[in-house]
């Protein structure tokens, strides 16, 4: 299988050049090994017959194999982070160890801090995934001075619709038809029937945990407490689970790293009043959420002629788009070492879909929006935001499905079709 090119590849390199050990996290078939093992020149792959138990017999072998060496799926024998500290704590040089994990295990074990430094990997961005050739860059929007902004796309709403539920997954995402459905279908059953197990947590109830899974994936997007998303997973059942149980869930779900929510921004240089420190809901990959909720594109894009494209289930359809829009956002981000996050008042009235916040407190403001051609009314929350900071705002930008990737000339906003944005 050809390697498709990741946003952290270039990041990991450098960071291998100045640390003696990273860790590489995120869900499963996410491609943390693929991208590691380029990069390694010794495997141990901890999910493969005795190789636990032959590194545990022999664990000075960190020190005499030839280096990058990678563990992979560290969490299948928790030790191994600590050997790989111990190792650092000797000495181990820049670039000596790579770490991959799925989950984070529920042994104690050291943090790792000043030894190991994690990284996060997601799903494939819209960029990754190689559609179209991007023209605005993300890196340029964090800088300081106005970024750039240009471009056209053919890319339309439908092939969006497409993007959402064909996936980030790159084993999955290459599937086609009924296998790509039952790709999906196996990686969510695995969830619920394998790693929750794999992490020490029976499901006594699997029905009940995969209805509040569906429950969580019609929250996207939204912040709804956690006790609605209880209520809509159970309606009609008496024997509801208990507050710890889906607690309970969420943990093992957030360990699993299948929940990625986006937490409230609350204004670390310009302190805004009454903002909400309630985080938004997402899964890892919106194609998780659409199959949990039972919608392909068809139900998601109607095509009534030929060439013109209607939004059947706008308000699914949205929420899914701004997940597709967050995901890409985020994998951009981390490579800038970047906070993503979300504004929204306590009272609702003002919200912004998506803040990336720099280490010096300047943000970058993104909305999103289905519509081609964004109106006034849709960047208003843009304007006031930047009436309240002033300078400490970058750049404001809606992120749209539309053909062109321009700067309103009335308020000097950006507009940028998804498709547009790439590192």
């Amino acid at each position: 299988m050809t390697y498709t090119p990741r946003a952290i590849d270039t990041h990991l390199i450098e960071m291998l050049n100045g640390l003696p050990a990273v860790s590489i996290e995120g869900p499963k078939a996410v491609g943390k090994t693929k991208t590691a093992a380029r990069l390694a020149q010794t495997t141990i792959r901890l999910d493969r017959g005795d190789e636990a138990e032959l590194l545990a017999l022999d664990p000075d072998r960190l020190h005499r194999d030839p280096t990058p060496i990678l563990i992979d799926e560290w969490q299948l024998m928790p030790q191994s982070w600590d050997l790989v500290r111990r190792a650092v704590d000797d000495g181990a040089g820049a670039g000596a160890f790579l770490l991959t994990g799925s989950a984070t295990p529920r042994a104690t074990i050291h943090s790792g801090a000043g030894r190991i430094v994690r990284i996060r990997m997601r799903p494939m961005s819209f960029a990754e995934r190689q559609i179209e050739s991007p023209t605005v860059s993300f890196a340029g929007l964090l800088r300081d001075g106005p970024a750039e902004v240009g471009g056209r796309t053919e890319v339309a709403p439908g092939d969006y619709a497409e993007e959402i539920v064909r996936s980030g997954f790159p084993g999955i995402r290459t599937r086609q038809g009924t296998h790509h459905r039952d790709a999906l279908d196996s990686y969510l059953a695995r969830i619920v029937e394998h790693d929750f197990s794999e992490l020490g947590h029976v499901v006594r109830r699997p029905r009940a945990l995969e209805a509040w899974l569906t429950a969580y994936a019609a929250a996207t997007g939204t912040t709804a407490t956690y006790e609605t998303i209880l209520d809509a997973a159970t309606q009609g059942i008496s024997d509801k689970p208990t507050r710890p149980t889906t607690v309970a869930y969420r943990d093992t779900l957030e360990r699993l790293w299948i929940l990625d929510e986006v937490p409230a921004w609350v204004g670390s240089r310009n302190r805004l009043a009454s903002l909400t420190q309630v985080s938004k809901h997402f899964l890892a990959d919106p194609a998780l959420a659409a199959r949990l909720l039972g919608v392909g594109a068809g139900a998601l894009i109607d095509k009534p002629q030929p060439g013109k494209i209607v939004a059947r289930d706008g308000t699914l359809l949205g929420a899914l788009f701004e997940h597709l829009v967050a995901l890409s956002v985020r994998v951009h981000a981390e490579v800038e070492r970047a906070r993503v996050l979300h504004l929204r008042t306590k009272g609702g009235e003002h919200e912004v879909d998506l803040i990336v916040e720099r280490d010096d407190g300047k943000v970058l403001a993104i909305e999103v929006k289905l519509n081609r051609l964004p109106n006034d009314k849709d960047v208003k929350h843009l304007r006031w935001l930047k009436e309240k900071l002033g300078d400490d705002l970058l750049d404001a930008v809606v992120m749209t499905t539309g053909p062109l990737a321009y700067r309103r000339p009335q308020d000097g906003i950006a507009v940028v079709p998804l498709a547009l944005l790439g590192p």
